[in-house]
């Protein structure tokens, strides 16, 4: 692993870095989110300011051709693009799924005449995208999707319900995964729409969140018409324009654990009284935040690895799945242990606590969506075993059969 710059790269660091200062705002405190103290209308506006002017320094989608609206970079610009801007307070999860996810998918598999219509505007961030494919049934299984769709001359009829959809509720389009052919095997039977998410028979309902936030939602679909020509890919090739959309995350190696999680145990730690002692004086505490220490630096060598691989124009292995497997679980594990120290009160909102609690409980009460969120712990051990160690695969007995026969039972 190389951990240096290549000259070209820390002249680009420096680039972004000037412009960052020059444009942005830098955070004051780990858990400063954009637009604090906002409405979402307003928080929204801001946002969409500051996307534009993203896209127009040229840093919104540095790896896209310039056709596209690009820059026509290299995917380690994009990662030095987003470790440069994690020291500065901008709209996060908002474009995310549109710059990393939606938009990659309708420049791979749209019709010439969509990419002209969505590419600009979503890069500009004058619409936001969501991604339609996980269902109250069909979660870690993919394949398993019931939303259905069938056609009627020129258009489609989609009927069905999504979960667990970011930012649906304030997103202008999707890219929706939905059943078309129900005597194919599961994965075979797929097609992959644009869909308006303003369009009539579209429901959005927010999921109210321990945390307290409304991040998620469902959505249901009643008669939806989407025309065929927002179809992205053949018919029935949804399987493989989903896999598509999932490789476009490896972009996002650079980012999985915060990196100053031992540095806030250590301060809370100092702060804490255990037996009218500091908690930093005992020995158990001292060893727990070591192991946090350890937990970090394993994910950052990771990290790391894959983004030497970047680097040299390779992309990252199935290695890669470790950064999420291990990184979700020391978060609800370390913030778990920051609510310990404080012990009975540790559970007291950090409001009456005091705002030093209010990072740690946040992260704890947003862990156990993280370890499910991109895959669940159970699916990226057995990417691990079969695509790593190189273990026997796990034997799927409905790979043959038709998704008609599975439905029931």
């Amino acid at each position: 692993m190389d951990f240096r710059d290549t000259p070209e790269e820390a002249a680009f660091r420096a680039e972004v870095r000037a412009w960052l200062e020059a444009n942005g705002q830098k955070r004051s405190r780990p858990d400063e989110v954009f637009g604090e103290g906002l409405d979402e209308a307003a928080r929204l506006a801001a946002a969409k300011a500051w996307q534009a002017k993203k896209a127009a320094a040229g840093y919104a989608a540095i790896t896209w051709p310039k056709a596209a609206g690009g820059r026509g970079g290299t995917a380690m610009q994009q990662v030095i693009y987003q470790q440069e801007e994690a020291a500065f307070v901008v709209p996060g999860m908002i474009f995310e799924i549109s710059i990393g996810m939606g938009l990659p998918t309708v420049m791979t598999w749209a019709a010439p005449e969509l990419k002209a219509r969505f590419l600009r505007p979503g890069l500009a961030g004058e619409e936001i995208w969501c991604q339609l494919f996980s269902e109250p049934g069909a979660g870690s299984d993919t394949g398993g999707v019931r939303t259905r769709a069938v056609r009627e001359g020129d258009e489609w009829v989609v009927n069905g319900q999504k979960v667990w959809t970011s930012g649906a509720h304030f997103c202008d389009y999707g890219i929706l995964l939905t059943r078309t052919d129900w005597d194919k095997p599961k994965q075979e039977g797929l097609t992959m729409f644009i869909v308006d998410m303003k369009a009539p028979g579209v429901e959005v309902r927010p999921i109210h969140q321990m945390s307290g936030d409304s991040e998620f939602n469902e959505v249901f679909f009643t008669d939806v018409r989407i025309p065929d020509a927002y179809r992205l890919g053949p018919e029935c090739g949804g399987w493989k324009v989903m896999l598509s959309t999932l490789m476009q995350e490896r972009l996002s190696v650079g980012g999985n654990l915060p990196t100053d999680l031992h540095a806030h145990l250590i301060a809370l730690a100092r702060k804490c009284a255990w037996d009218a002692r500091p908690a930093i004086e005992d020995d158990r505490v001292r060893a727990r935040i070591a192991d946090a220490y350890l937990q970090q630096k394993g994910v950052e060598l990771v990290i790391a690895r894959g983004l030497t691989a970047i680097s040299k124009g390779k992309a990252p292995g199935p290695e890669m799945s470790i950064t999420k497997l291990v990184a979700a679980k020391a978060m609800q594990d370390i913030a778990a242990f920051a609510l310990e120290l404080a012990g009975p009160e540790g559970l007291i909102g950090y409001e009456a606590l005091g705002g030093d609690w209010r990072y740690m409980q946040r992260l704890w009460l947003g862990a156990p969506g993280a370890r499910i969120a991109g895959g669940t712990d159970e699916i990226l051990k057995n990417v691990i075993a079969e695509r790593v160690l190189g273990l026997p695969g796990e034997i799927r007995t409905d790979r043959k059969v038709p998704f008609r026969e599975l439905e029931h039972g």
